[in-house]
């Protein structure tokens, strides 16, 4: 397996910065933000580290050189919207963005975008399922057309009161992807696996890793503390609000030893990428690269 970072946390720096600091700091793996240029709807969205819009087959030929010369490998677009947003305007503005990133994978050979499904909260998981049977076998075909891979993130996006109660992406369970792979059992269909979100959920993340084992494309590392207190007062129905506080790996409720050594008994051999969202590291420039580089000496002994 390799080491890598997501360069969300770094919105102000350019690639070139980020890959010269990831080389230099031990990580092997990059994967890179591509949401396109507009206001951000939430934290660590809206960051633009390729424009996808206007890469061509010149720039995509000077970014994989660069990221090669730095012996670094490009694990990821990432670019993580609500393709089912319950506005057709916003929803066909998302997919579009969506299918150029893909695009541009192909162009950068990059073997995965990660994404989510998204979901209509105001709709029953049935209705949702029934809407991305609609939306989603077309863009699963497109990205299999440009020999890319889709990984979806399992997180449930219920962070504030606003995305209660259903949440603004609908895979996040085990019984949920097993639905939708049985509406869309493509082989470039998968994961990007977070454990944190099933810690949310009290989901059990090394059966995860067993069960799905051959759909897990992607790993992100981020932790999750769960503040004992708000849960007392909130409780578990008002999930991600009041007790949940996204940590870096080490700081939180996950094993990393028993959640790696499961990927290495599933196979899983490819990337873990650290997803830095840990508010007492980002107030400044350095605590951000302190956190990602604390991350690194948590799973660094894991991961050969």
């Amino acid at each position: 397996m390799k080491l890598g970072i997501f360069t969300a946390a770094l919105p102000q720096w350019s690639l070139e910065q980020i890959a010269d600091w990831a080389a230099g700091n031990g990580f092997e793996t990059i994967e890179i933000a591509c949401w396109p240029f507009e206001k951000a709807s939430r934290r660590y969205a809206g960051v633009t580290h390729i424009d996808v819009a206007s890469l061509d087959k010149t720039q995509a030929a000077n970014i994989r050189s660069m990221v090669r010369d730095k012996g670094l490998e490009i694990s990821s677009l990432g670019y993580y919207p609500n393709p089912l947003h319950p506005d057709p305007e916003h929803r066909q503005h998302v997919i579009d963005h969506l299918k150029q990133v893909i695009v541009a994978a192909e162009l950068l050979e990059v073997p995965v975008v990660g994404t989510f499904v998204g979901k209509d909260k105001n709709k029953t998981v049935p209705a949702n399922l029934e809407e991305y049977a609609r939306v989603w076998p077309p863009i699963v075909k497109f990205a299999a057309e440009h020999q890319v891979k889709i990984a979806i993130e399992n997180c449930p996006m219920i962070f504030s009161w606003d995305e209660w109660p259903g949440g603004n992406n609908l895979a996040s369970t085990p019984a949920i992807w097993k639905k939708m792979w049985e509406i869309i059992p493509d082989d470039n269909f998968g994961l990007n696996l977070d454990p944190s979100h099933l810690v949310l959920q009290m989901i059990d993340y090394e059966r995860v890793v067993c069960d799905f084992a051959s759909k897990i494309f992607h790993v992100h590392a981020k932790d999750l503390e769960i503040d004992r207190e708000g849960f007392y007062q909130n409780g578990a129905l008002a999930q991600g609000m009041g007790w949940q506080v996204p940590r870096l790996p080490g700081l939180g409720e996950i094993r990393w030893d028993r959640f790696i050594s499961a990927l290495y008994r599933a196979g899983y051999n490819y990337v873990i990428s650290i997803e830095h969202e840990d508010r007492a590291f980002e107030k400044t420039e350095d605590l951000v690269l302190r956190g990602f580089l604390l991350s690194r000496d948590v799973l660094r002994p894991y991961i050969k």
